[in-house]
């Protein structure tokens, strides 16, 4: 599988960014591991593509800020989906 490109932290902004956009299957993935209780040092592995054990700061802050981000999108951040184009 390839891995997206992405930024060590997802934008931090009250509405929906192209970013976002482009990481609404990361997010998903990363709500489906939380929900079954994954070990996030596997989770930043297999989505992300980084070794927590060499970058353990580095994951942790991928993984978390992510994780963060999705849990935005799944209460706020969806409706910006649902908006009509302008």
């Amino acid at each position: 599988m390839t891995i997206a490109v992405f930024d060590d932290r997802p934008p931090d902004v009250p509405h929906l960014t192209p970013y976002d956009e482009r990481h609404l299957r990361t997010y998903l993935r990363l709500l489906d591991a939380a929900e079954e209780g994954a070990d996030w040092r596997e989770v930043v592995q297999i989505i992300f593509g980084l070794d927590a054990e060499r970058e353990p700061e580095r994951a942790r802050i991928v993984h978390d800020s992510h994780l963060a981000r999705a849990r935005w999108m799944s209460h706020v951040g969806y409706r910006d989906l649902l908006r009509p184009s302008q």
